[in-house]
């Protein structure tokens, strides 16, 4: 009988801290700030806030002041709230030309430079269907340049032919080749949507170290239909001349800032509450002749999502303390992410959650998305904070083949041991609707539905605080591919 009265009253205390928890979001979250939040954040004044941009630096100075606004704390490195983060832009070729007796084709419209960079050659081509080890093996390229068919035959996918082209080029540069192109065909990725990616300058972190640029020429070039087959299978020649690549070194800057808890020994723990701020830019224009990728969806919503945690914890802290970083480089390849887990200001193993938020669209206004919700043991106090606010708490079941949770910020805590789930709005599908402003200039602040968002934005604090307040500390779950990690970060 002792035992179910004890059982009892600790669900009563659960309960009450939950309703306190759920009264304190109600009391800071306000449809009016998130509205304004969100207007500047995709504003056309950020034209897409890519990564590097002065737009870019813009929007950071902007989640800057908020933090100080709310009584947020910087850390003693970083007293303006920015985190440095080193990069440096591999630039490619500004023009190039690929000319065959019967076709000309241009650099970032026909084609793709996938490796390498400047480069005027002319001279006999090899035509292979896959240029596959055992073709090139038995093919003389020495001095020529291999043209073939992407993925190997077989393989459908085309992400994983992006895999293959690498092992390609190594073969092909061994057995004496100039260069690989590979001719693409497939309805999966449609060309365009490869050209917004790959025709792009390329964005890494600069670690100080000079490392070798692989200069051996790997190009993509648009088949579709199989039109351009002929034209290469029927010559023997070809001319090719590109310029303008180089590399750039600057600094970006993530935006930190943190909350001590209330309880004295809890406080040496910090949830955090993490999104990335950049977006992909000025890109090519849509019908509408609009070329601003405004990004509301990817990522200001999100990162309004931890001005609002910022907000609440500032004005009631939990017992655990709060982490906010907001990213620079997630679009360019988690960049930002990864410089902080690598430059902490804190020890990883005081991080015992990473609360990430992130979005591509949404298709059903009826649930909330938590990207690994079943990973960790916050799953059960993630679930009731987005029912309490009438919401359905989905995942990505239906389309765990896009590997959405290695594919944002929550990943790079990931890989170190730390918790870190990722919440975004409802998608029960990729379909038309999501994909239709996904990296699109359509994902514009008029496209969103508020209401739907002041009810995403109260489930997303609830949760935080709850997590915040858990008695025990959030782990993996026995079995997740980031268990044993954890177990040795936190011993």
């Amino acid at each position: 009988m002792r035992k179910v009265i004890y059982l009892i009253a600790l669900l009563s205390c659960s309960l009450a801290f939950g309703q306190k928890d759920k009264k304190i979001t109600d009391k800071t979250v306000s449809k009016a700030s998130i509205q304004a939040h969100l207007k500047f954040m995709s504003s056309d004044a950020l034209r897409g806030r890519d990564t590097p941009s002065p737009e870019l630096d813009i929007a950071a100075e902007y989640l800057r002041t908020q933090l100080e606004l709310y009584g947020v704390k910087p850390f003693e490195e970083y007293p303006d709230y920015f985190q440095p983060v080193s990069m440096k832009k591999i630039k490619k070729p500004k023009s190039g030309i690929i000319t065959l007796d019967s076709a000309t084709y241009t650099i970032g419209v026909d084609y793709l430079l996938i490796s390498g960079g400047d480069l005027e050659w002319n001279g006999e081509i090899a035509f292979l269907e896959y240029a596959s080890k055992e073709e090139l093996d038995n093919t003389d390229v020495k001095g020529k340049l291999v043209v073939a068919n992407t993925g190997d035959g077989e393989e459908q996918s085309p992400r994983a032919w992006f895999a293959m082209a690498k092992e390609k080029r190594t073969n092909a540069e061994a057995a004496g080749a100039v260069g690989l192109i590979e001719l693409y065909n497939s309805p999966q990725i449609p060309w365009q949507l490869l050209v917004n990616y790959l025709s792009r300058d390329q964005v890494i972190l600069d670690d100080g170290i000079e490392e070798e640029r692989d200069e051996f020429a790997g190009i993509w070039l648009n088949n579709a239909n199989r039109e351009a087959s002929p034209s290469f299978a029927n010559t023997s020649k070809l001319d090719i001349k590109m310029t303008g690549a180089g590399v750039d070194r600057f600094v970006s800057q993530n935006v930190v800032g943190y909350v001590e808890g209330t309880d004295p020994a809890l406080k040496k723990d910090y949830v955090t509450f993490s999104a990335h701020y950049d977006h992909v830019g000025v890109g090519r224009a849509d019908s509408t002749g609009d070329d601003i990728y405004n990004g509301t969806r990817d990522n200001a919503v999100g990162t309004v999502t931890v001005l609002e945690s910022a907000k609440n914890l500032a004005m009631y802290p939990t017992k655990r303390s709060s982490l906010f970083v907001m990213f620079c480089g997630e679009e360019k390849g988690l960049l930002g992410s990864q410089w902080f887990v690598d430059h902490s200001p804190l020890p990883l193993s005081d991080i015992v959650f990473c609360f990430n938020s992130d979005n591509g669209g949404y298709n059903n206004t009826s649930m909330a998305t938590v990207i690994g919700l079943d990973r960790t043991t916050a799953e059960d106090l993630l679930v009731t904070a987005i029912e309490a606010y009438g919401l359905t708490a989905g995942d990505d079941a239906n389309y765990k083949e896009q590997g959405l949770f290695d594919r944002s910020d929550n990943v790079s805590f990931a890989k170190k041991g730390i918790p870190a789930p990722s919440f975004g709005m409802g998608v029960d599908a990729f379909d038309e609707q999501v994909l239709r402003t996904y990296h699109q200039p359509s994902d514009e602040f008029e496209t969103i539905d508020m209401d739907y968002l002041y009810t995403f934005y109260r489930a997303y604090v609830f949760a935080g605080r709850s997590i915040g307040n858990m008695k025990e500390t959030p782990f993996w779950r026995e079995g997740d591919k980031y268990y044993e990690v954890g177990k040795e970060l936190y011993k």
